[in-house]
């Protein structure tokens, strides 16, 4: 992807909704992805997630390296999931790519 901004998109949520956010991802047009499962944590809107019987539920992460514009499309998709979901925990982070090999 030569002269093109390239951004890593993060996005984390509760497991829960994993086909959601893929299906999001495929109205996107985003093939390429890597994938992470049963992450534990804690978030301001979500609380404490830690796959046990005090703290029920996991988290996924989500990592896309895109362009720019996908990025932003991305994030439009992102909030409307926010909207329907706003109980699970949906984030969106997008960090800058300084070398891609």
């Amino acid at each position: 992807m030569p002269n093109m901004t390239i951004k890593m998109v993060m996005l984390v949520y509760n497991e829960a909704i994993d086909e959601e956010v893929m299906e999001v991802l495929e109205n996107c047009a985003m093939k390429n992805y890597t994938k992470i499962t049963q992450v534990i944590g804690r978030g301001n809107s979500s609380g404490t997630h830690h796959g046990n019987d005090v703290w029920p539920g996991r988290n996924n992460i989500l990592y896309v390296a895109c362009d720019e514009k996908q990025a932003k499309q991305m994030l439009s998709c992102i909030k409307e999931l926010r909207k329907k979901f706003s109980h699970e925990g949906v984030k969106a982070f997008v960090l800058p790519v300084e070398e891609m090999n």
